[in-house]
């Protein structure tokens, strides 16, 4: 499955089964879960997805399960099992086949190996045509076969199943009314072209089930277990319990939320909160599952077993916002619900009634019904809105700004609130010394021995020291003796001198009223201090934020002049929030979980905003999905680039309000492409009708169509911003 009219499909095919009660298919996992009678056999479920043409193996080990229950949504998931006694319902859940992304390569599964063969015979027929042209009348029917024959088995496949006017039908359609009035050549270039098309929405597809996947692999598959007193031992994390006590080294990825009953160190829980700098834990604070330990070993109570767990919960968020959301229907399988049945029916009538009411010629208005069918052909739409959406891409490809298809363009355009996450966002995602306040001496000596306890160190705020050291040209002098204080700082000595770098907590014994004022200060304006002790006497404060990108205020500017207003949403604390935000004169909320974001996302969205989620961290993962549209900022987690709909490859905030402005330029132009098309196509089918052009008029309108839409197309490769 690879869009949601593939699900439409299967869901009406399944409802069809005698004993079937409930239909539920998820496009992001590539599942259909299936509620039916004690008595159906699961041969009678795959039998209906295999005759669509999808391959279809059970999920999970079959087992009872009550009404109400149903599979997890993901391949592997177990069905919740309930006691038979009190049901006669069983809930199956079944994944995809071989086609799936996770297991074969694209370019060897059955779509692209399809492609390929059409795409050959189609190149193989044009050679031949111009090398020996008494071949052509037979070369290009026979390279048109290679692609029609199975389109036309999917299409008659789902017209069984209850959907009669699919696209693949349309495409047979007019595949075949092209070949009756002798349009092969175009016939067999139209379809290649759907075949095209289909195969990257089998790949887009592919990867964003890859990208959910990833999610989990931020667990480690280990956990260090305390029992009975003896030395921790490592068990599967998968099995940790409620309860347990598990034993978190430095470095080490935490395996479960829990709660620190020991222990202090620094805590990076940016790939669940986004907090930019690692967050001090002590006894009683919370720790949640991926996040990775920096510097002190901790003893931690499990509170969450590994399927409830903040990254599960969080791979839950991402497929329950992606299978909500209402896919937009491409825009041609919409239009061939009455387009073409009505022109398969006013060819019909053009050749049979004429002749039976007024005595016409049947040659003459079988001609007529001919033409007919060549004029009501699709071709031009099938060509030219891709066309558009194609230019419309490569143009925003060209600048760093990629979109997942044609739906995204068209929902981009209608945004009218943007939430933005702050951390490698609104922001560079890395903090950079502000501020050096020297006490004692002059600012390259207290960088200078700030750097020399920092060095070697990979902690964010070391390397902004190093850094800032760097920029300066500062060579740090060596230090020895260099110990961590778990969730304080550094000490170290240097030229026979005990040094201390710490935060202003722990060296506030040593601070005077002022000095203290002054870090508090700071603290205020969202900025991280460090303070440089010197043989226990305060040598200075060195102050230290994630600093706006250089372009942040000018994008926040150029959104609001296109009438879109801006938000900050993001899990790093008030102050830092308040800060930045004030600086780029927009809202914030702040000191926000995964599930927070996404309820502000959908609180906005109940209000009647259209809106577009800008972030790039696995935090960010659930509201890229459940908004509009998901924009991923350049340098994002892989799971943010596969969850969200558009990616900014250069990470320039003023990028967003470049999308919305493609967008809407693409989707005028995909308008008038459509004018173009159908109103060619009205004016022809009148003359037709009535006997003024024939077939080769005919034939022009419908070429004419194609290059004047596809031109028109082209026109957005040279739109700049």
């Amino acid at each position: 499955m690879d869009c949601g009219s593939c699900a439409a499909k299967i869901e009406t095919a399944l409802r069809r089964v005698p004993g079937i009660h409930e239909v539920r298919v998820s496009v992001p996992a590539g599942t259909v879960t299936v509620s039916h009678e004690n008595m159906l056999g699961a041969d009678a479920v795959v039998r209906p997805l295999t005759a669509l043409g999808y391959g279809a193996t059970p999920a999970d080990p079959v087992v009872e399960a009550g009404p109400s229950s149903c599979g997890r949504g993901c391949c592997g998931a177990e069905a919740q099992p309930h006691s038979h006694a009190h049901s006669h319902d069983h809930s199956h859940n079944y994944s995809h086949g071989h086609d799936d992304a996770s297991e074969t390569p694209w370019w060897r599964g059955r779509k692209a190996l399809l492609t390929l063969a059409a795409g050959a015979a189609l190149a193989a027929a044009t050679a031949l045509g111009l090398l020996v042209p008494a071949a052509e009348p037979w070369a290009f029917p026979l390279a048109l076969l290679v692609g029609l024959v199975p389109v036309a088995r999917r299409a008659l496949a789902a017209a069984r199943a209850g959907t009669p006017f699919s696209i693949e039908m349309l495409m047979t359609v007019a595949a075949i009314g092209a070949l009756l009035i002798g349009a092969v050549e175009e016939a067999a270039t139209v379809l290649v072209l759907f075949l095209v098309g289909e195969l990257l929405e089998g790949v887009a597809a592919g990867r964003a089930r890859a990208g959910i996947r990833g999610l989990t692999a931020l667990v480690p598959d280990t956990a260090l277990l305390e029992q009975d007193g003896g030395a921790p031992h490592s068990v599967p994390a998968a099995g940790l319990a409620v309860g347990s006590v598990i034993l978190v080294r430095p470095g080490d990825r935490v395996a479960a939320d829990g709660v620190v009953l020991s222990g202090r160190s620094a805590v990076d829980e940016s790939p669940v909160t986004g907090e930019s700098v690692p967050k001090p834990k002590a006894e009683g604070d919370e720790v949640f599952a991926g996040t990775i330990n920096a510097d002190g070993a901790l003893r931690v109570r499990v509170t969450a077993t590994a399927r409830d767990n903040t990254i599960a919960r969080i791979v839950r968020l991402v497929e329950e916002a992606q299978a909500s959301k209402a896919p937009t229907e491409r825009l041609i399988d919409r239009f061939a619900r009455f387009y073409t049945p009505g022109i398969v029916g006013v060819a019909a009538l053009v050749a049979v009634v004429p002749p039976l009411l007024s005595g016409g010629d049947w040659t003459e208005w079988i001609y007529r019904a001919l033409a007919v069918l060549l004029i009501g052909c699709p071709c031009a739409l099938v060509i030219s809105t891709p066309a558009a959406i194609a230019a419309g891409l490569s143009n925003g490809a060209r600048r760093g700004l990629l979109l997942k298809g044609g739906a995204v363009l068209e929902a981009l355009g209608r945004i009218t609130t943007v939430a933005f996450d702050k951390t490698g966002t609104l922001t560079e995602g890395k903090p950079r010394v502000t501020d050096l306040i020297p006490l004692l001496g002059s600012e390259a000596e207290l960088l200078a021995d700030a750097a020399a306890l920092e060095a070697g160190s990979s902690h964010p705020l070391a390397r902004a020291i190093l850094a800032a050291a760097a920029e300066r040209g500062i060579a740090p002098p060596a230090a020895g003796e260099v110990t961590a204080l778990p969730g304080a700082g550094l000490t170290g000595k240097v030229d026979g001198r005990l040094l201390a770098l710490l935060s202003p907590q722990a060296a506030a014994s040593s601070l005077s009223a002022a000095q203290a004022d002054r870090a508090a200060a700071f603290a205020e304006a969202g900025k991280t201090v460090s303070v440089l002790l010197v043989d226990g006497i305060p040598a200075g404060l060195i102050a230290m934020r994630d600093e706006p990108r250089p372009d942040a205020r000018s994008g926040i500017e150029a959104l609001d002049r296109a009438g879109i207003h801006s938000l900050m949403v993001t899990g790093d604390n008030a102050r830092t929030a308040g800060a930045v935000a004030g600086m780029l004169g927009m809202a914030a909320h702040a000191e926000l979980l995964p599930d927070d974001k996404l309820r502000i996302v959908r609180d906005l969205q109940a209000r009647g905003q259209r809106v577009a989620k800008v972030g790039d961290g696995i935090n960010d993962a659930p509201a890229l999905a459940a908004a509009d549209v998901g924009i991923a900022m350049g340098g994002g987690t892989d799971v943010a680039l596969e969850t969200a709909d558009a990616a900014i490859l250069h990470g320039r905030v003023g990028d967003v309000a470049a999308l919305v402005a493609l967008s809407r330029r693409t989707m005028a132009n995909i308008r008038q492409n459509i004018a173009l098309a159908l109103g060619l196509k009205a004016v022809f089918l009148l003359t037709t009708v009535l006997g003024v052009t024939g077939l080769w008029p005919a034939i022009l309108a419908d070429t004419g169509a194609t290059v004047l839409v596809t031109a028109n197309a082209l026109r957005l490769l040279s739109v700049r911003p």
